[in-house]
């Protein structure tokens, strides 16, 4: 009962964020906002959630996770009702930022309750998070799903208007069914807070969040973007020197530096690089090029929920238990690109069924395999002291993956669409330009998981992991 509980915090939290931009066309017709206006509402959220993960995580560990999950749960469930009622675009906006503050208090706090809650039986433990990662990989699926039927059928108001229903009955089942088996720690370094380090690490990666956001808008070259991806990067540098000397780290490298949970990290964030070319370029195909409605492309997308569940249920309690992740998230990785060799296939005249099914249900696959057990590595081995920032670290790789993704294949499908209109025209010419971006960011997408392939290979190590969560040491 704690484990479905958690899962629907996560689910919450995934939730929220594709299903707000199913709203946001019909919110901007309401509310008379411009489309730069948009944009913030979209960015607001990222930056706050984005940049605050990794404190949140730490008074996670300093306070109690329990109590950081009430906190967030409430605060978010208030901010979206706050949303929901908004008549200005400055109300709306302020309802998103409350949102990412108080989803960067809940993500890190639920991951770290299912980690000490299944500390002690690795193969439960195998499970429970096979159960989450299926929860944060199918989220995105049944939030375009949901967005395009509240928003067709009710109003833009429902899509935050069900954070609030969902928020309390997570509430009611924490208060029944969750505990906090580590409990508050108690020595000095964890109740002791890097002040310093929270606003680094705050800046550098709000910088790095709201840099790549502005590419898709204003392009690499332009200041807005390279000035806050640069500043981004040396205030996290600076982060880092101030980590290996600080008494009481905010974040202990020693929790990144270890080789099973690094190379978890990174299959993560690859995973929201990767991903984020099948959800929003196969949604504009379905859309623009196939016909279909918000709601009809969120419903296409259900089969991937159902492929995530069987690949993260695989993963999670029967391969990782018996074969360690080496063998597995690498796999994953492959097969979420072989999903992508067969969207490049498609083409104007595609059928669903024989040419869109079968790549979205091997997606699924491929996800499932790697949240399926990158989750579960990523928070094993780490003191219980530490599990609000180990937890933290994999909702911040899964944020910048996506901003990450976002810059990369805006830029890809801007080229290759003036690529193709350069040298044709037609009736067909922006159809067709818009096809070939598409086949250009499945190809650049490719790339990157099979990379991630590789390098996830080369740096897990064989054999099966270290459950016992006394393992790592507290600096």
């Amino acid at each position: 009962m704690a484990l479905l509980v958690l899962s629907l915090v996560q689910l919450m939290d995934v939730l929220d964020g594709t299903i707000i931009n199913i709203a946001l066309p019909s919110a901007q017709a309401e509310l008379g906002f411009t489309q730069d206006n948009r944009e913030w509402l979209v960015t607001g959220y990222a930056l706050t959630y984005g940049s605050l993960l990794l404190f949140g995580g730490r008074l996670a560990d300093r306070f109690g996770r329990l109590r950081l999950l009430f906190v967030g749960l409430t605060g978010f469930a208030v901010s979206s009702a706050v949303g929901g009622a908004a008549t200005s675009f400055e109300m709306l906006l302020s309802a998103r930022i409350g949102q990412g503050l108080f989803a960067a208090a809940l993500a890190p706090a639920a991951l770290s309750l299912v980690s000490v809650t299944f500390a002690n039986n690795p193969s439960e433990r195998g499970k429970a998070f096979a159960v989450f990662g299926a929860v944060s990989g199918m989220g995105g699926a049944i939030g375009l799903t949901a967005g395009g039927v509240l928003t067709d059928q009710l109003s833009w108001r429902w899509c935050l208007y069900i954070n609030v229903a969902i928020a309390a009955v997570a509430v009611l089942g924490t208060l029944l069914f969750v505990r906090d088996r580590g409990g508050v720690p108690g020595d000095s370094s964890s109740r002791s807070i890097d002040f310093a380090g929270a606003v680094l690490i705050a800046g550098g990666l709000g910088g790095i969040v709201f840099g790549l956001g502005n590419s898709a808008v204003d392009g690499w070259e332009a200041p807005a973007t390279w000035l806050p991806v640069l500043g981004g990067g040396l205030l996290i540098a600076a982060f880092v020197a101030r980590e290996m000397r600080a008494e009481h780290p905010l974040m202990p490298l020693s929790v990144i530096l270890d080789r099973n949970r690094g190379a978890a990290y990174l299959g993560i964030a690859i995973s929201g690089v990767g991903s984020f070319a099948v959800f929003l370029y196969l949604s504009y195909f379905l859309q623009q090029a196939l016909g279909y409605s918000a709601t009809a492309a969120g419903f296409a997308f259900l089969p991937f929920a159902g492929a995530l569940v069987i690949g993260a249920g695989i993963s999670g309690s029967a391969l990782l238990p018996r074969f360690g992740p080496r063998p597995i998230i690498p796999a994953g990785c492959l097969a979420s690109a072989a999903s992508l060799l067969l969207l490049t296939r498609i083409n104007l005249d595609t059928e669903y069924v024989t040419g869109v099914l079968p790549a979205i249900l091997l997606a699924g696959f491929g996800t499932g395999l790697i949240f399926g057990s990158a989750q579960n590595v990523a928070t094993s081995g780490v003191a219980s002291s530490r599990s609000g920032v180990a937890s933290a670290l994999v909702n911040t790789m899964q944020q910048v993956g996506g901003a990450i993704g976002l810059a990369l294949f805006t830029y890809v499908s801007a080229t290759a669409t003036d690529r193709y209109l350069s040298g044709h025209g037609g009736q067909q010419a922006q159809a067709l330009a818009a096809l070939a971006s598409y086949h250009a960011v499945f190809w650049v997408a490719i790339g990157v998981f099979v990379v991630g392939a590789v390098i996830t290979a080369a740096t897990f190590r064989s054999g099966t992991i270290d459950l016992n969560e006394e393992a790592a040491p507290a600096h």
